[in-house]
């Protein structure tokens, strides 16, 4: 590579501004990479690690050990855990005398980077952002396995509550059943019953997410509840209405 030394003083004497000079210089060196064909980076994978010298050796052996562990880790502690397996420690900068982080540094061999210096991606705000977007999903998706999982008892009971004590020719005939994961199995009723629904309802739709999935069958398993916990009461109230019109006759 070369370096470029120039005078920033104009023909007309006044200082040439260096406003955005890293975006004008991007930009610049761009056009020039592809107007002469040049080669352009992809990025750091592509760096061949035996040809590196110290500190470069030691910072991509940090970028490779986090790049190979955010996968893995849902927070602060498990990235901290997995990166001390590999001989990597991690401290913190903190917002004057507060206990409030606004930066994270990254040690081995004798060597510390901010996580800003190892990659643009790997800087405190960026990881931290991470890290609250995972826990954010997963207490969405532990509420909506809480929601999913009532709805799924709801319907079961209303399903006893109409079907259980059903049966053809004396014997108990079992329904069949969809399972739901974490929130059990439900027997499905006739299709033509009050809530009866069939197992391709329940089934994950092209281009629906895990989330807006769950919500589905929840909702399905809400109206389907209510429909046959109406239909029981409707049931009852003929059977009692039944009962008390022979008391009439006797």
């Amino acid at each position: 590579h070369c370096h470029l030394v120039y005078n920033r003083v104009g023909n007309n004497g006044q200082t040439i501004s260096d406003k955005n000079i890293k975006i004008r210089n991007a930009k610049v060196c761009r056009e020039l990479t592809e107007k002469y064909g040049l080669y352009l980076a992809s990025g750091k994978d592509d760096v061949r690690r035996e040809r590196l010298r110290e500190p470069d050796k030691t910072k991509y052996e940090i970028y490779d050990a986090i790049k190979g562990s955010l996968p893995k880790c849902k927070s602060w502690n498990e990235l901290e855990g997995r990166l001390k397996e590999q001989g990597i420690g991690v401290r913190y900068k903190y917002c004057g005398n507060t206990d409030r982080k606004q930066g994270v540094l990254f040690s081995k061999n004798g060597f510390e980077f901010s996580g800003s210096k190892i990659d643009s991606t790997f800087s405190f705000t960026k990881l931290d952002n991470r890290f609250s977007h995972i826990q954010q999903q997963s207490q969405h998706r532990a509420t909506l396995f809480g929601n999913l999982s009532a709805a799924a008892g709801n319907y079961r009971s209303a399903f006893a509550g109409l079907f259980g004590g059903m049966d053809s020719g004396g014997t108990h005939e079992e329904p069949p059943s969809v399972n739901l994961g974490k929130a059990g199995g439900i027997p499905l009723p006739p299709a033509s019953s009050p809530g009866g629904m069939s197992a391709e309802q329940l089934q994950r739709k092209p281009g629906e997410s895990p989330e807006e999935h769950i919500a589905r069958i929840t909702a399905l398993l809400d109206a389907a509840a209510e429909a046959m916990a109406i239909a029981a009461m409707e049931r009852r109230r003929r059977f009692e209405e039944q009962k008390r019109r022979a008391k009439i006759k006797l």
